[in-house]
């Protein structure tokens, strides 16, 4: 298979999405969330999510596929709504979870660790204006009429490197930052995540 893309080309875009993705935003504040208030594991797992949700915006915007409105239908309109509901019932579990010591480690089961990974993924998917921002740059990189399957997996490699990788940073120095404060602060990490999960979702729920 023919690779269209130059190591150049390759570079640029790695250095682009990952100074996008270092940017404070809502997806950043929620694997901050779950890494302080749940432990390392969990913000990882939100920071995939993420990931997930960017892969199928960047495979949307390869492929022309229709935009995820199109894709699906009406049904379309609730994923802002349901990603909205989603972090508020996350916030308020994280709310009342009680002086669980900072930085402690929750339970890192494959229920828990999916919710806090359905967390990230609902955070991209409830912004369709992802996609928008997909369709608008990645042609300044490449010829998406020429691209090839190989192209597509060195563009999600690189999603997955420069995305993941900042999102992971901010997990890591998030968990650090709760160790630090040690167990008199649990309680207030707990509620500060909360209150962060719920201010995320009443996000998604408004910015329509």
């Amino acid at each position: 298979m023919q690779v269209h893309m130059t190591l150049a080309n390759m570079l640029t875009l790695f250095g682009a999405m990952l100074v996008l993705a270092l940017i404070p935003s809502v997806s950043v504040l929620a694997v901050v969330a779950r890494s302080a208030s749940s432990g390392l594991a969990h913000g990882a797992a939100a920071a995939a999510g993420i990931v997930a949700g960017d892969l199928l915006y960047i495979a949307l915007a390869i492929f022309g596929l229709a935009l995820l409105t199109q894709a699906l239908g009406k049904a379309s309109l609730l994923i802002p709504y349901a990603g909205g509901a989603y972090m508020i019932l996350v916030g308020l579990r994280l709310w009342k979870a009680g002086a669980r010591p900072a930085g402690a480690a929750a339970s890192a089961d494959a229920s828990s660790l999916a919710s806090s990974f359905m967390a990230g993924l609902l955070i991209t998917l409830a912004d369709q204006k992802v996609l928008l921002f997909y369709l608008g740059f990645l042609p300044a990189f490449m010829d998406l009429g020429a691209i090839g399957a190989l192209d597509a997996l060195i563009v999600m490699a690189i999603a997955v490197l420069a995305v993941g990788g900042a999102k992971l940073g901010y997990a890591l120095l998030a968990h650090k930052a709760a160790t630090v404060l040690g167990a008199p602060a649990g309680t207030l990490v707990n509620r500060l995540a909360g209150a962060t999960m719920m201010a995320v979702g009443l996000y998604l729920l408004l910015a329509r």
